[in-house]
């Protein structure tokens, strides 16, 4: 059991330090965004998604909703604070009608997210049913944002380019979700934080797949769509969850 303990919070604490990476990965077009004092066409969306993802992830590690997840709480905390800084940036320098639409979304996080805190601690007693509804919410917004990538992938086999698939970020999501499958698997078994990070174990396969496939293809020219949307830092990740 001292045996499992140990390597669980070894485990842990490299899904950590992976996620931390991927939570720091948008800050460089943010540094971009404040030299050039404009959000220019990037997008607040998906910064907006993490925030609540992160915040559901912090309060199922709590112990009196899911014991034993310190390591779930800890990085999702630190997750929770890059978004909210993130944020923040974006509605420094966003227009006014940019600046009004984070703020009203955010506001309906609050709501929803204070409304879901209530009912758990009102309604539900003991640990495994708050773990039940709390892990079942946070694997709904989990793949959910994982919807996100998929417009990617199938950009890559359309063009036949992998230009906007960064490989080290797709390593970077696939080692993510491998570590944080193996951390749920360790007694104790964790299923909510198994089935996120499984499934962004294998959307992290799919995209290193299709990195192999296509590297050596020109591809098509820039189509001057401009993806310039920001992305979710793993996220997306998993359960970085």
């Amino acid at each position: 059991m001292g045996g499992a303990a140990i390597a669980r919070n070894v485990v842990g604490i490299i899904g950590n330090v992976i996620s931390f990476g991927l939570f720091f990965s948008p800050a460089p077009t943010f540094f971009g965004i404040i030299k050039n004092k404009s959000v220019e066409e990037f997008k607040p969306d998906p910064y907006i998604a993490t925030l609540l993802n992160c915040a559901f992830w912090v309060f199922y590690g709590l112990p009196f909703v899911h014991p034993q997840s310190i390591l779930v709480l800890t990085i999702n905390s630190v997750g929770l604070v890059f978004e909210f800084v993130y944020l923040t940036i974006f509605c420094i320098y966003a227009t006014s009608k940019e600046r009004k639409m984070v703020l009203l979304f955010l506001l309906i996080e609050v709501i929803f997210f204070a409304a879901i805190v209530l009912i758990t601690m009102l309604a539900l007693h003991g640990t495994h049913r708050r773990s039940l509804v709390v892990g079942v919410l946070c694997d709904v917004f989990n793949v959910m944002m994982y919807v996100s990538p998929l417009t990617i992938m199938a950009k890559v086999i359309k063009t036949k380019s992998v230009k906007y698939m960064p490989f080290w970020l797709s390593l970077a999501n696939f080692l993510n979700g491998v570590c944080w499958t193996t951390y749920a698997l360790i007694h104790p078994f964790d299923i909510y934080v198994l089935i996120s990070n499984g499934i962004g174990a294998i959307s992290g396969l799919i995209q290193l797949i299709l990195y192999a496939c296509y590297c050596s293809y020109k591809g098509e020219k820039d189509d001057g769509d401009g993806d310039h949307d920001l992305k979710p830092s793993g996220v997306q990740l998993s359960t970085l969850n």
